[in-house]
C-alpha cells in the first residue's frame, strides 16, 4: 500500500509537468535514433506520433528515410539538431526531397526547418555524425558530445541505464497486469531523462 500511494503521487508530480511540456512532433519518415544523449527502445516509439519533452535544451540525432519514385530507397546522413525551446510543440519539416539533386543539397547542407506549433522557425544548431563513427549511435553521441563539436551539449555525454520496455515491465511489477500496457502508453509519452528519474525514484521505493 505505502509503494502503491508513494508512486501514484509520483505519477501525479509527473502528470503535472508535462502540462508544461513541449510535444515533439514525429514524422514517419523520420528514425529518431538518439534523444538528449540518450537511445530509445524503439518498442517504446512504435506507433507514437509524438513525445513530450521538458522545456529547455535539447540535441536530437535523426536521419530521414524515405522510399523514392525511382524504386531505390534513400538513406541520409545522420544529422544532429541542438536547441532551447520554450514553445508547446516543435517538429522537423523536411524539404520535398524528391529527386537525386534535392537529396544530395539536404545531406550537405541539412536543410529542414524546425517550427514550433505557429510554424515560427525554432534557432538551432547543426552538424553530421562523423562519418567515422561506430554502429552504436548512443556512444558516437557519447564521444561528440565530449569534444568541441558545433552542436556538443557536454551534460548529454553522461551516460545512464537506457530505458526499455523490459525496465518498464520490472518496475510496473506492483501493479495489476491488465494495468501495464495503459502504464506503458502513458510512460512513452515523457522524455528520456523524465523516464529515467522515474525508474530511479520507483527502484529507490521498493528497496525501501
Amino acid at each position: 500500500m505505502k509503494l502503491s500511494l508513494a508512486a501514484t503521487g509520483l505519477l501525479v508530480l509527473l502528470v503535472s509537468a508535462s502540462c508544461h511540456a513541449i510535444t515533439l512532433k514525429l514524422d514517419p519518415q523520420i528514425d529518431l535514433l538518439v534523444l538528449d544523449g540518450r537511445k530509445i527502445s524503439g518498442s517504446l516509439l512504435k506507433g507514437a506520433d509524438s513525445l513530450e519533452l521538458e522545456r529547455g535544451q535539447h540535441q536530437f540525432l535523426f536521419r530521414v528515410e524515405k522510399p523514392c519514385a525511382d524504386a531505390t530507397h534513400f538513406q541520409s546522413v545522420p544529422m544532429i539538431v541542438t536547441f532551447t525551446a520554450d514553445a508547446h510543440s516543435v517538429a522537423i519539416r523536411l524539404p520535398a526531397l524528391t529527386n537525386h539533386r534535392e537529396r544530395n543539397v539536404f545531406d550537405k547542407s541539412l536543410n529542414f526547418r524546425l517550427v514550433d506549433e505557429r510554424g515560427n522557425e525554432i534557432a538551432s544548431i547543426r552538424d553530421r555524425l562523423p562519418p567515422e563513427s561506430s554502429g552504436d549511435m548512443e556512444k558516437a553521441m557519447v564521444k561528440y558530445n565530449r569534444t568541441s563539436q558545433a552542436a556538443s551539449v557536454p551534460r548529454f555525454a553522461l551516460q545512464s541505464a537506457p530505458v526499455t520496455e523490459a525496465s518498464l515491465d520490472l518496475d510496473f511489477a506492483w501493479q495489476d497486469a491488465s494495468d501495464l500496457p495503459a502504464l506503458q502508453r502513458w510512460f512513452q509519452r515523457f522524455d528520456a531523462a523524465t523516464r529515467q528519474r522515474f525508474l530511479s525514484w520507483m527502484k529507490t521505493l521498493r528497496a525501501s
